[in-house]
């Protein structure tokens, strides 16, 4: 496996951003030690087929142990599988997927749609100046967006109905810590992040896949 990351090019065994790789494409890189350095590259699936409209985060507006994560959706999902997936539908649309030969598909973490955002803005929108800082980003990002950094995609699959990501509020695996009837979302609208939508609502899933560095 090889990574070349410059703030100008991102690649994975030569494959960009955005083209197909793993069963999806390639959303980004994540550092898991927050150091800029590249732990995992992270694979967004298909819109066809690894995408749904309208999932509750968990049947219940309750709190699941284990999953806090910000930045890693594999160990959140995984804790609502221990938990019970059948209690936690946007994670089980995720779990039950088999796409490209690839099984182990999970709910995404807020900032891992994050970065999904950041690379595949959908949109030419303005962001909310409010977020931006990532420091799981792989560059890492310490300032806020402006309205119009980042922006749209340039690949057509991503800024087209192909692939794109639909303008609206995504489900993460991450749970709001403070008010555990809370789970956290990410708008690919603006990119704007929120933990204020109880874990009843339905909202779209995109499920995702990581590569270990």
């Amino acid at each position: 496996m090889s990574w070349l990351i410059t703030p100008q090019i991102k690649s994975l065994d030569g494959v960009p951003v955005g083209t197909p790789y793993g069963g999806g494409y390639i959303a980004g890189f994540i550092s898991h030690t927050a150091d800029g350095n590249p732990t995992h590259a992270l694979i967004v699936a298909p819109r066809a087929t690894g995408a749904t409209g309208s999932s509750q985060w968990k049947t219940t507006a309750t709190t699941t142990a284990g999953t806090g994560s910000s930045f890693d959706g594999a160990a959140n999902t995984a804790a609502m599988v221990t938990a019970g997936i059948d209690d936690h539908p946007a994670a089980q649309f995720c779990v039950n997927l088999s796409i490209g030969g690839f099984t182990d598909w999970y709910l995404p973490a807020r900032y891992e749609l994050d970065i999904a955002y950041f690379n595949l803005k959908p949109s030419t929108d303005a962001n909310s100046t409010s977020l931006g800082t990532n420091i799981y980003a792989v560059p890492q990002r310490n300032i806020n967006w402006t309205t119009t950094y980042p922006a749209q995609t340039a690949l057509t699959a991503f800024n087209t109905t192909a692939e794109a990501f639909v303008a609206d509020n995504h489900w993460s695996s991450s749970e709001n810590t403070g008010f555990a009837i809370y789970g956290w979302f990410v708008n690919f609208f603006s990119g704007f992040q929120g933990d204020f939508r109880l874990k009843t609502n339905g909202l779209r899933v995109r499920a995702f896949r990581r590569i270990a560095l």
